[in-house]
């Protein structure tokens, strides 16, 4: 249970309630909700159990795992100096977001929305991003967190505190989503969720809506940039690997759902655009609370929870940066937590900065900010390409090979990798992958 919720851990965060809403609402609702699930089940599912097999079987740090199985003379560990790069550039913006959690259970405390009406409400995230002084001293809140909780050790803090901030998260978000779905006027908004339309595929594109899907599952699961192989390196031999996956990628799906079904019902009574982008969640939520008997509680409550579903993962990637610095300079726990503090909450400043003192950089043209250059970095180029690289390891003779990787993720108890899924996963998956993503690129600067 402690491996599931760490890693799930991981995997929920800001993804699920954050993103994942906002990529549905602007890439066509029902239909990318489908294709979504389609692309965690074919891609995420097999890609989550390699990278949980590579780490329990090197037992080292993504930084080390391809140097501890690669055959003598190859080259493959060098992905593994690019996943501790991906892992610090996932970082450079989550902290920021995982700030604005913060920020809004302060204002739901304190009461700072409420009597407002949507309009004013919106109103209070764009002041929140202009005023470059909250957002750094957010951010270097969660930063310092993390890497303090990350210095007491993985048992005690990491996997301790991460089981008792997701399953509360788990108990209030199901109580959140019955709420909104029996709110009045909230039915079109549902509609639009759970019923895939033609007029809203066309209008999007229909390879946009694909693209957006595929990238948002290598995004939920932080897939590519081996931020699950370094759980894997801690689960013992008795589990085998590919139902732990699905575990994993069942948790992570029942957030994602539920986070929608509070959004888009309340989207549609209150007259929030589902298109809002990022800062969709900020908008439509206050809302809701601010029509809610005991709104400051629930307000209050949530965004605790958002906090607990946003820190769990900085510290899921937190352990990951620290393992690599540990397996790669051979430094003390303590050491690499002290100098990355620093090192993170520096790497951090340009996002945080990014909505005021430096938004005449637009890096993506006008209205684009540093995160949306360090999110593109990420989720249209290290996580597909990572995941390309991590497959054709396990799969093809000239990697770890199918014969290791199957014996591997098929030890112990539990759903296991079958034979008839090699023709698939060595041949087919790296295709629709590679075909993917580079259509991803493709669209994003015709666009």
């Amino acid at each position: 249970m402690g491996f599931i919720l760490l890693s799930a851990g991981c995997a929920i965060g800001i993804g699920n309630v954050w993103k994942f809403p906002y990529m549905a609402g602007s890439s066509g609702g029902g239909a990318f909700v489908l294709f979504y699930l389609f692309f965690l089940v074919v891609m995420g599912v097999p890609i989550m159990t390699m990278e949980f097999a590579t780490g329990r079987a090197s037992r080292k740090s993504p930084a080390k795992l391809f140097t501890q199985l690669e055959k003598p003379g190859q080259k493959w560990h060098l992905h593994g100096l690019i996943c501790m790069v991906g892992n610090y550039i996932l970082m450079m913006f989550y902290t920021t977001v995982a700030g604005w959690m913060l920020y809004y259970m302060y204002a739901a405390a304190s009461g700072k929305y409420e009597g407002m009406d949507t309009e004013a409400v919106g109103g209070l995230f764009g002041d929140l991003v202009a005023n470059p002084v909250p957002m750094v001293l957010c951010m270097v809140i969660i930063c310092v967190l993390g890497f303090l909780v990350i210095s007491v050790g993985l048992e005690n803090g990491v996997e301790r505190i991460t089981k008792i901030m997701m399953l509360l998260l788990l108990i209030l978000i199901v109580i959140l989503a019955i709420h909104s779905i029996t709110l009045e006027g909230g039915m079109p908004g549902l509609k639009f969720y759970l019923k895939p339309d033609m007029a809203e595929i066309k209008e999007v594109g229909l390879w946009n809506v694909i693209i957006g899907a595929m990238t948002q599952s290598f995004f939920t699961l932080s897939l590519g940039i081996g931020s699950m192989a370094i759980f894997g390196s801690y689960i013992g031999k008795d589990r085998a690997l590919m139902g732990e996956s699905v575990n994993v990628a069942i948790l992570d799906t029942f957030v994602a759902i539920c986070s929608g079904l509070i959004i888009f019902p309340a989207c549609a009574a209150y007259g929030v655009d589902v298109d809002s982008g990022p800062s969709l969640l900020f908008i439509t939520l206050p809302n809701v609370f601010n029509h809610l008997a005991g709104g400051r509680i629930w307000g209050s409550l949530f965004f605790l929870f958002m906090n607990f579903a946003a820190f769990s993962t900085v510290i899921a990637v937190f352990e990951n940066i620290i393992s690599c610095c540990m397996d790669q300079f051979g430094w003390s726990r303590k050491k690499a937590c002290l100098i990355n503090v620093f090192l993170m909450i520096g790497l951090s400043l340009p996002c945080a900065l990014g909505f005021n003192l430096l938004s005449g950089f637009a890096p993506f043209g006008e209205g684009s900010v540093v995160l949306d250059l360090e999110d593109f970095i990420v989720s249209n180029l290290l996580l597909p390409i990572g995941s390309l690289i991590f497959l054709t390891f396990c799969t093809w003779k000239w990697g770890w090979g199918w014969k290791n990787f199957m014996e591997e993720a098929n030890t112990g108890k539990g759903l296991k990798v079958k034979n008839w899924m090699r023709g698939y996963l060595t041949y087919v998956l790296p295709v629709i992958v590679a075909i993917i993503f580079i259509m991803g690129l493709v669209n994003k600067f015709r666009g």
